[in-house]
């Protein structure tokens, strides 16, 4: 790759894109983890360019807000009423003198070309710079060039003109090179060729459709230096978005790609073919996706971590050697060692220590559990602390919610709490403390203590045989009596319920 730096990059994004058939402008639709313009901006910016131009028009306050989201730096250019790829080059390119003369090499990049990288557009940039062009083209081959400008060539292989589909002679149409709308400028170049397109005259004899194309300042060019191309030989790269079907296809192949390149890594992808990750997503060594196994946005899986199958995690960081089973999650951390699932939903919030098992339906929200802590089963823990050791048992709810303000629990460290327990926030169940099967704990529980709060059990001897008489569950009893097994009996009451 070169160590040339664009003075611009000039990104086009003022298209409706009406094959969409979507009220959210074209380059907003996302695949991989970032929208079609948050991938063309991040490829642009690892160029480092002095400059960087977003020009919008359709939607402007959408796709601008958007762009600046995602760089605060990005210059914003709007196109007005006048169409075509040349006019909105020019507006770019206006807004950028307007601060100060761009002076050197510009590439201009269509926003709706996810998958074009920053090693392919170094290239370009690279050939531009050291042929000394006045403009370098980005071209591909394609077995089927309809609908796609296509490059005529002069008898020395330079770049004559680029022709429109609809414009071209059934020759031209035959030629299988295209034209990717990528190109690399001189800026001066540029400039004199975008001031000669925006003469009325020339746009209404120059095409069918009357536009301003910036394919046209490629012939102007050549009497200002060579006009090169630069083939690439994968037209993937270079394949734009123009409806949903063509949506779907590059983000099956970016997908793809980012998966090869996880796998080439050291990562084990069971079955790619239900495997989705984010380009945004990181991956260490020896991590195993199973099939079925969604990771988006800013997630992070440490080596030797298992996630899948089944599982879908945004935003989301992963321990090494933790193990996420068929579970949901969404911006949680999940510690080294831990084991969460099947069927666990961690909610924004969620941090699990080393060690910590979350198991089969439980939720947990805005809730630390602390290392070697267990909520195995049927439980709901919202806006609490779970101190290390601790044992949660199944169908624990704590009532984090008084319909007005969400308060804290606290449950301190190698402290039980039996199944079917109610903790109602705020509480304290201190370090060591024991809760009892089925109660509903109001007050702090103090270290050591053994909370029980529930009504005492009371057999009514008899009501089987009074108000069932004849049935199948009298007959039981009676027969029940007669062995020796009477209907009531005294007992200890028990703390219970570790069902870990």
């Amino acid at each position: 790759m070169t160590t040339a730096r664009p003075a611009a990059v000039v990104v086009l994004a003022a298209g409706e894109g009406t094959r969409m058939r979507s009220t959210t402008p074209k380059v907003l639709h996302a695949i991989g983890g970032r929208t079609l313009l948050g991938h063309v901006l991040a490829t642009a910016r690892d160029l480092a360019p002095e400059r960087l131009a977003v020009v919008v028009r359709h939607d402007r306050d959408r796709v601008a807000a958007h762009a600046l989201e995602l760089d605060p730096g990005v210059v914003v250019a709007d196109q007005d009423e006048i169409k075509g790829t040349g006019r909105a080059a020019w507006c770019a390119l206006t807004a950028l003198d307007d601060a100060s003369r761009v002076d050197g090499p510009v590439l201009v990049l269509a926003g709706d070309v996810p998958l074009l990288d920053s090693g392919t557009l170094g290239e370009l940039l690279a050939a531009h710079v050291a042929d000394g062009n006045a403009v370098t083209v980005l071209t591909t081959r394609v077995a089927d060039p309809a609908g796609y400008g296509r490059i005529v060539r002069d008898g020395e292989g330079h770049v004559e003109r680029i022709v429109e589909d609809r414009d071209a002679s059934p020759g031209e149409r035959a030629i299988d090179e295209i034209n990717t709308s990528v190109y690399a400028f001189d800026a001066a170049v540029l400039r004199h060729g975008l001031e000669h397109l925006q003469d009325p005259d020339f746009a209404a004899t120059s095409n069918a459709q009357g536009e301003v194309y910036l394919t046209d300042v490629v012939a102007l060019a050549r009497t200002h230096g060579p006009v090169r191309a630069l083939e690439t030989d994968d037209p993937w790269l270079v394949e734009g978005v123009n409806d949903r079907v063509q949506l779907a296809s590059l983000g099956a192949e970016l997908n793809r790609r980012v998966l090869e390149d996880a796998m080439r890594a050291g990562v084990t992808v069971v079955d790619p073919a239900t495997t989705w990750v984010d380009v945004t997503v990181e991956l260490a060594q020896d991590v195993t996706l199973l099939p079925g196994v969604q990771l988006h946005g800013a997630t992070r899986i440490a080596a030797r971590a298992t996630v899948g199958p089944d599982t879908t995690l945004t935003d989301t960081e992963v321990g090494e050697g933790a193990e996420v089973v068929r579970s949901h999650t969404f911006a949680a951390r999940i510690g080294a060692g831990a084991h969460v699932g099947p069927f666990t939903y961690l909610r924004p919030g969620a941090d699990l220590a080393a060690g910590a098992h979350v198991g089969g339906f439980v939720e947990v929200k805005n809730s630390t559990v602390g290392e070697g802590a267990k909520v195995p089963h049927l439980s709901y823990v919202g806006d609490a602390e779970v101190g290390a050791g601790s044992n949660l048992g199944a169908g624990v709810i704590v009532a984090n919610y008084d319909g007005v303000s969400k308060n804290r629990t606290r449950v301190g460290a190698h402290a039980f709490v039996g199944s079917n327990s109610v903790l109602v926030a705020p509480l304290d169940v201190a370090d060591g403390a024991f809760v009892a099967a089925g109660s509903t704990i109001t007050r702090d529980v103090q270290p050591g203590a053994l909370a029980v709060e529930r009504a005492q059990q009371k057999s009514v001897p008899g009501w089987v045989a009074r108000r069932l008489p004849g049935t199948r569950w009298a007959a039981a009893a009676e027969a029940a009596a007669g062995a020796g097994r009477g209907e009531d009996a005294d007992g200890v009451e028990g703390t219970g319920g570790d069902q870990a």
